[in-house]
């Protein structure tokens, strides 16, 4: 596009970048063009967009000056080494993103994303350059390029820039995905021995997992940088989304940690408690309990009847009538037969004191006297005769209530 020269700002006495983009054509149709994709570019203020100070023309040759990147881009990075770590390689890829979100809020595509246009300043941070100055290059009527051509580098051409279709934001995203399967592999997912072989690639070929190529990466992050390869554009993450995710550690592949369990506050009232209908509860009397819930604009039901405990009875099912009849037999069983040996306990065992009180008048009492054989050896009455004696006693105090 153009050769990048350093100079001086002798008014402001600072250290541009001047580009000067290739073409000899600066009629004032193209000059009225590239005025306002320079105004454009200028409205940009972003930590890691190159800042556009001024534009204009010199020798029927168009020019921007920019900020001074006082460092590398990633190609000389890539060249230096061929592979870059990880860490910083999702770095990158978050502070690229986040300058592209915000040209992307503002309308602006870049449409070449690549390693040249990606700087790195002296403490490592990423600044995008050229910020528009691909689509004043691309379109026709400036006459900086032949009609059928596609600015922009093969290797990081998204499948609808292949086909001809204008680039939005999806295309940048894409690129930047290239970009980055570059720094993690060494080499861009599509390489053919011509352009045209790899813009098929990029349009009909699946792109390899970086892990399959050996680069040291969780799967998450394989996986969210085969997302950014998709071939549909709808199917790519935006630029902002890209910046919070690479922002996180969620492309290191950690799980993140469950939250601890909190035991519940202890509630003032009593859980929602539903009784079958019928079923009398303890402090209820045999009225069927419903806690109803929160009012939802419905009408509240009616409170369910009082139920008697022989209309609790009467529902009882057959089957379960059938089952207690053998346990209600056995109960009336055992009443019986408990009442039957009580009452025969007490006739037997009962004291034999009436058949003594009753005597008959006519009959004259007898005195019994002990024989001298009825006695033991000392003198102790013999155990037969304890009953007559005793009776005896019994008749003589009848004798003398008589008297």
């Amino acid at each position: 596009m153009g050769e990048v020269w350093r100079a001086t700002d002798e008014v402001l006495g600072r250290a541009v970048a001047v580009k000067l983009l290739l073409g000899d054509q600066a009629d004032a149709s193209s000059t009225a063009r590239f005025r306002l994709e320079a105004q454009t570019a200028a409205r940009l203020s972003h930590p890691h967009l190159v800042a556009v100070f001024d534009f204009g023309s010199w020798e029927d040759r168009f020019f921007l000056v920019m900020e001074l990147v006082e460092g590398r881009s990633l190609g000389d990075l890539l060249e230096a080494q061929e592979k870059i770590h990880p860490e910083q390689v999702a770095l990158i890829a978050g502070q690229a993103a986040a300058g592209l979100a915000a040209a992307h809020r503002q309308g602006i595509v870049h449409r070449d994303i690549k390693p040249g246009n990606l700087m790195l300043d002296a403490d490592g941070s990423v600044k995008i350059g050229d910020f528009g100055i691909a689509q004043f290059v691309d379109d026709p009527s400036t006459a900086l390029t032949t009609a059928g051509h596609i600015v922009g580098t093969s290797l990081y051409l998204a499948p609808e820039r292949a086909l001809g279709r204008t680039a939005d934001s999806a295309s940048d995203m894409y690129s930047l995905g290239c970009v980055v399967y570059q720094l993690l592999v060494g080499q861009p997912p599509f390489r053919s021995d011509t352009a045209t072989a790899t813009l098929y690639q990029h349009v009909d070929t699946p792109p390899v997992p970086v892990r399959q190529r050996g680069a040291d990466v969780s799967p998450a992050f394989d996986s969210y940088l085969m997302g950014l390869l998709a071939k549909k554009p709808e199917d790519r993450p935006s630029a902002q989304q890209v910046s919070d995710w690479f922002r996180t550690d969620a492309w290191r592949g950690r799980t993140e940690p469950l939250p601890r369990h909190a035991p519940a506050a202890p509630s003032s009232t009593p859980p929602a408690v539903r009784t079958p209908s019928g079923a009398a509860g303890p402090a209820t009397g045999g009225m069927s309990t419903y806690r109803l819930p929160q009012a939802t604009g419905r009408r509240r039901a009616a409170p369910a009847p009082r139920t008697s405990r022989s209309a609790t009875t009467r529902r009882m099912s057959t089957s379960e009538a059938i089952r207690r009849r053998p346990r209600v037999a056995s109960a009336i069983a055992g009443a019986v037969a408990f009442v039957a040996a009580v009452y025969l306990g007490t006739v037997l065992f009962a004291p034999d004191s009436g058949a003594a009180d009753v005597q008959d008048p006519d009959s004259t009492p007898t005195a019994v006297h002990e024989s001298p054989e009825s006695t033991g050896p000392a003198g102790d009455a013999d155990p037969a005769g304890d009953a007559p004696r005793q009776g005896g006693q019994q008749n003589g105090d009848s004798d003398d209530e008589d008297d």
